[in-house]
């Protein structure tokens, strides 16, 4: 592909990896960002100003497309994005979801799913797991100030995928044939409890890192308190206490498959980032 990929999120750790990743395939990444000034290679983009969809899109190739996690309203925004870059003959679309987004109707990126599904796109799912990066993001507060993983997650267990091996199959995915009306299940190399993860931390960093099991309400309370919108605070409390029901444990081997090598570990992911949880 010539063309380059308008690349949503690209400020986000997905994108970013994104961006890196179709670089590397010597494929030209357009990033689509809110505020573009001191990125020459950058549009601006804004899910909620549809006034900037035509633009970002001009001669673009291919969309990489992603939910931020505060948009619920996918018609508007990202399907609308959709629309405007078909119009703009786009042909090629890869659309970041998650697994069980086939059984789950009622979520966003099953809404997407489906709008996908009546285009006239080659287009490419990624139904991906819980991120490693929510290590160094989501979590990173409580590791950092308090030693601790505070999600209501329970026993169970997620199989981690590290974002950097996700953004190596999405672009891929543009750089190849054979990936169009694909949908593929990602999930990192073993599924490990949040007592394992703890583990891994303390060993890393020096330090004792302690998993506790918040109900779910006393999670939401505390992402209240950090700033997050209520309706985003239970998003993230329905996620994990879904995992205490296997909602995440599975491996599945496509993404070795689509790497031709094995996809990198947790414990790599944590080795790589110490730096992250340094006070």
């Amino acid at each position: 592909m010539s063309a380059p990929v308008l690349v949503t999120g690209a400020t986000g750790n997905v994108g970013r990896a994104v961006v890196r990743a179709l670089r590397e395939r010597g494929l030209a990444a357009r990033p689509g960002l809110r505020d573009p000034a001191g990125d020459r290679d950058a549009v601006a983009l804004d899910f909620l100003r549809p006034e900037t969809f035509a633009p970002a899109l001009a001669g673009a190739g291919g969309l990489f497309l992603l939910r931020p996690p505060a948009i619920s309203d996918v018609g508007p925004t990202l399907n609308a994005l959709v629309d405007a870059a078909l119009a703009g003959g786009v042909r090629r679309v890869v659309f970041l979801s998650v697994i069980g987004a086939d059984r789950r109707g009622y979520i966003p990126h099953a809404k997407v799913e489906r709008h996908l599904s009546r285009s006239t796109a080659a287009v490419t799912l990624l139904r991906a797991g819980f991120f490693a990066q929510n290590l160094g993001d989501a979590y990173r507060p409580d590791i950092v100030e308090r030693d601790e993983l505070f999600v209501p997650a329970g026993a169970g267990k997620a199989a981690f995928v590290d974002v950097r091996d996700i953004a190596d199959v999405a672009a891929r995915a543009f750089a190849e044939d054979g990936h169009a009306g694909q949908a593929y299940t990602l999930t990192g190399p073993e599924a490990l409890d949040f007592d394992a993860v703890a583990a891994l931390l303390s060993a890393a960093l020096g330090r004792q890192i302690s998993y506790k099991r918040p109900g779910a309400l006393r999670y939401v309370l505390r992402l209240r308190r950090r700033g997050l919108p209520l309706a985003q605070a239970i998003v993230q409390a329905v996620l994990h206490v879904g995992l205490r029901f296997g909602q995440a444990e599975d491996v599945d081997p496509t993404l070795a498959r689509l790497l031709g090598r094995p996809p990198r570990t947790l414990a790599r992911y944590i080795a790589d980032h110490v730096a992250l949880w340094t006070r």
